[in-house]
């Protein structure tokens, strides 16, 4: 294929056009391989043919990068960690220990614990959400919370809390970009910009006031009347990203249930990320300076992530092999949670293949180009949110887009003399914007595996509150300007 800069208005094809499908149809795979398709339809100059087997190629092009290829078989031994946690009594030990010390007394604190959950981890935004969804669902499952509830309450604590505590791959990654800029302390910059990065302080603030005061509107009032009333927790119609081979699965009867088997996993998780991302970091930095950002920047958070969910599994092993559990169960149990983890891999593959794609189109490059030029000191800020926001939507990705709207965010605050922090501020506030409403985003998918929840509803549900969200922060930045 010819490499094109962008395409113009045409580079909006296939993201328009999987969206679209998406909500018309409400089959996600089948609107990710359309939204695919239609992209390579204009990649090969409309020949249908060629269209169709670029879009073969393209999918299988998706094992080819390594960090795809490590969150894909991350997700699969996601599965097996799950499976296990639940055979072995891990959550209905945690369940137990929590009702013993009477911490959860209703639904409200049912969906507080997920919530502070995702507050207080701030590695990795899959993790977070990995861990609020495996804790709050059974304890929000026991008081008719809906899986788009808990959804919605995992995703908006997993980038928002990520981008605003980064001291995270996140916070590697913009301070490189800054640097790049010729920032000279990009570090404090970006600090700085926390006070303006607004939508993430209003999405978290949002979800809290959700919990609290039980502010459940537009679809998902629906979704928590059915689940009170009726006892659904999804629709009659759902496809929840987790099978049944993980849903389905119960206690063994001959395991006492003990908390630790929940507990022991998920800290083994979180210690191994921090392990992982400083071994990885130093075997990265080569001749570089050996401090803090340095190890973070070249760090591997896609190995990191893996290798705390396999050692997850050693731990589970350790805890209960020879004890309660065969051999022959455990590596069971491995196989029947990663097989109902294909639903979840299948729309990551889809979501990455289409994300190649559009990035082939130059989508993200043809949205910054149209808009950055009409830009003037007053609307700059307010300008680069929406970009920013349009650009992740349709992209599914927050990081590519930081990565376009930097190099113009920057030179743009230089030019017209203004506050390099309130620019940037604008441009993570809009990707994280983007990025918490797009169907294609890895978060919106993992938070949506996670709860256990149909992907589309999740996405259908939680746009209200993100739009809600999203003025607040355009108001804040206008007001500003």
């Amino acid at each position: 294929m010819l490499k094109i800069e962008h395409y113009g208005i045409l580079s909006l094809l296939a993201p328009l056009g999987a969206l679209v499908f998406a909500l018309w149809k409400k089959q996600i795979y089948l609107a990710l391989l359309f939204g695919s398709w239609l992209g390579c339809f204009v990649l090969n100059s409309w020949n249908p043919f060629f269209a169709t087997t670029d879009t073969i190629e393209t999918i299988i092009h998706v094992f080819s990068n390594t960090g795809n290829t490590r969150i894909i078989i991350y997700s699969l031994a996601v599965g097996g960690t799950l499976t296990l946690i639940t055979a072995t009594g891990g959550v209905r030990g945690f369940i137990h220990w929590l009702e013993k010390r009477k911490w959860v007394k209703n639904a409200t604190h049912a969906q507080l614990v997920p919530f502070l959950v995702g507050l207080l981890i701030t590695i990795e935004s899959s993790i977070t959400s990995l861990i609020a969804g495996t804790i709050g669902r059974p304890l929000t499952d026991q008081y008719k919370i809906s899986r788009e509830k808990l959804a919605y309450i995992c995703d908006s604590t997993s980038a928002p809390i990520c981008i605003l505590i980064p001291f995270n791959g996140w916070g590697a990654f913009i301070v490189g970009l800054l640097s790049v800029q010729g920032i000279t302390s990009p570090v404090s910059i970006l600090f700085q910009s926390i006070a303006f990065n607004f939508y993430p302080i209003v999405a978290i603030m949002i979800v809290f006031v959700c919990i609290i005061y039980n502010w459940n509107i537009g679809p998902m009032s629906i979704a928590e009347t059915r689940a009170k009333e009726e006892g659904k927790l999804f629709n009659d119609n759902a496809r929840p990203l987790l099978g049944d081979d993980i849903l389905g699965v119960k206690p063994l009867k001959n395991i006492k249930p003990k908390a630790y088997n929940l507990v022991a996993p998920l800290i083994t998780m979180v210690l191994v990320i921090i392990i992982g991302i400083y071994v990885t970091g130093r075997l990265n930095i080569g001749n570089e300076e050996i401090n803090f950002w340095n190890i973070i920047k070249f760090s591997s958070g896609s190995t990191a992530v893996l290798w705390s969910v396999i050692m997850s599994l050693i731990v589970i092993a350790m805890l209960n092999i020879f004890r309660d559990l065969s051999l022959t169960d455990y590596i069971d149990f491995i196989i029947k949670g990663m097989a109902g983890m294909i639903p979840v891999v299948t729309l990551l593959v889809l979501a990455f293949s289409l994300g190649d794609v559009v990035r082939e189109l130059g989508t993200g490059v043809y949205i910054a180009g149209i808009i950055s030029n009409v830009l003037n000191i007053k609307m700059a800020t307010v300008g680069l949110f929406i970009i920013s926001c349009l650009m992740a939507f349709s992209t599914g990705t927050s990081w590519g887009t930081f990565a376009v709207m930097i190099p113009i965010a920057i030179p743009m605050a230089i030019e017209l003399n203004s506050a390099i922090p309130m620019f940037l501020g604008a441009v993570l506030g809009g990707g994280i914007f983007g990025d918490h409403c797009s169907p294609i985003s890895d978060t919106t998918i993992i938070s949506s595996m996670a709860s256990g929840s149909d992907h589309i509803d999740h996405v259908r549900t939680q746009m209200p509150y993100a739009i809600i969200g999203g003025t607040i922060s355009i108001s804040l930045y206008f007001f500003l300007a």
